[in-house]
């Protein structure tokens, strides 16, 4: 596949341009959004995450926002393919491919919506922050720790790597351009599915947290040093889940539950929600 990838023409440097400028702008709109409608919003791990609707769009608009600029290698890439074979328009090709990739993080945000709600919905004291708050949120980081090192998180990447990948089951045209984009949706949510729940126990509704989690993803996928990104951050990760658990008070940015900067944050999502 890299053989028959690297006798592909390359794509003229305007299209290539012009596409990861359209990705940027998309994503720095995005963060721009996700910065005003979370602007006090974060009160730490267990945060309320609101209606359902409201949740989805914040959720739909995260993830643009941190995905989109370590998808363009992909985009370019299968763009360059997709010229080559004359299969269609790069630019509809290119949308509906986006279009999918966002669709599945779509879906793995009403997973999560579902399981959050539903764990909150037990009434368990023991999640409770003075409880074994910490502990629990600790774990879900050092989840993600040990997750960084497994063949499963490895294959995955690598598809989120290697463009030729495209090539195993290309399909032409618009849908078929869509539904590339899910399935290699779904390879990356198989690649970050547990930094998105280490995200969750951080405060999902913190622009800090969140950026710090797509840097580390962007890290891992578009830097040459692969190996030893994938480790350094399996090392941080280990750390920042032993802090959150036993000196959460030290951990810089994390927003303490019961705190009075979380007490604000829940007044103004009780009167959002009037």
């Amino acid at each position: 596949m890299a053989a028959t990838l690297r006798r592909t023409p390359p794509l003229p440097a305007v299209i290539q341009a012009a596409l990861i400028a359209v990705l940027l702008a998309i994503a720095a709109a995005c963060w721009a959004v996700t910065g005003d409608r979370m602007d006090g919003m974060d009160a730490g791990p267990g945060t309320e995450l609101g209606g359902l609707g409201w949740f989805l769009v914040v959720w739909v608009t995260m993830m643009a926002a941190m995905m989109l600029p370590s998808l363009a290698p992909m985009v370019v890439g299968r763009a360059r393919i997709e010229r080559a074979r004359g299969d269609g328009s790069t630019a509809a090709g290119s949308i509906a491919f986006v279009a999918g990739y966002v669709a599945s993080w779509a879906a793995v945000g009403l997973a999560g919506y579902a399981i959050v709600e539903g764990v909150r919905s037990l009434g368990i004291g023991f999640l409770d922050w003075d409880a074994g708050g910490p502990y629990v949120a600790g774990a879900v980081i050092l989840v993600a720790a040990l997750y960084q090192l497994t063949s499963t998180k490895d294959a995955c990447l690598t598809h989120c790597r290697r463009s030729e990948m495209l090539l195993e089951d290309w399909r032409p045209g618009p849908l078929g351009a869509l539904r590339m984009g899910i399935d290699h949706g779904g390879f990356c949510i198989g690649c970050c599915w547990a930094m998105m729940a280490a995200l969750f126990a951080l405060g999902i509704m913190s622009v800090g947290w969140m950026a710090f989690v797509a840097a580390l993803i962007a890290i891992e996928k578009l830097l040459p040093w692969r190996a030893v990104a994938v480790r350094a951050i399996a090392v941080v990760l280990a750390v920042l889940g032993l802090a959150v658990a036993f000196t959460p008070d030290n951990v810089p940015g994390l927003t303490i539950p019961g705190s009075s900067d979380s007490m604000g944050t829940m007044q103004m999502q009780m009167e959002m929600d009037r």
